[in-house]
């Protein structure tokens, strides 16, 4: 016997409940995805980032708008350096790539003119999340 026709109110009832549905999914994927704590990434990391880059004189060669200290012009500015595309002039510019770069200049890419200055693995990373979170 084949399946009763379901009446067309009930087929429109459907129709809305489904609508509804797929609307409640996309506000939840676009909500997740302008997440402020994701965008902002750690702030307590980052934070801890800006106060290791002052004290592993990082300033002597690199420049940041807004820092206390000598503004140095040996390396690149490192505002915006979350928008660039490559760091070190090779690696892709990855928070994890940025880390490495930070903490082993010299074993990355031997020669450079950025000095392996100790940087310890954990500092780099805190350092990397606070340069990624500069506009």
């Amino acid at each position: 016997m084949p399946p009763h026709p379901r009446p067309a109110h009930h087929r429109q009832r459907l129709g809305a409940v489904l609508s509804w549905v797929g609307l409640a999914v996309i506000v939840g994927v676009v909500a997740a995805a302008c997440d402020p704590e994701e965008e902002t990434g750690d702030a307590a990391l980052a934070e801890r980032g800006e106060e290791a880059l002052i004290e592993y004189g990082c300033l002597s060669c690199h420049a940041i708008d807004d820092l206390p200290g000598p503004q140095g012009g040996v390396g690149p500015p490192l505002d915006g350096i979350a928008e660039r595309r490559v760091i070190a002039g090779e690696l892709p510019n990855t928070r994890e790539n940025l880390a490495a770069w930070i903490a082993n200049p010299q074993e990355i890419d031997p020669g450079n003119v950025m000095p392996d200055v100790g940087v310890s693995d954990d500092d780099a990373e805190a350092i990397a999340e606070y340069l990624q979170s500069l506009d």
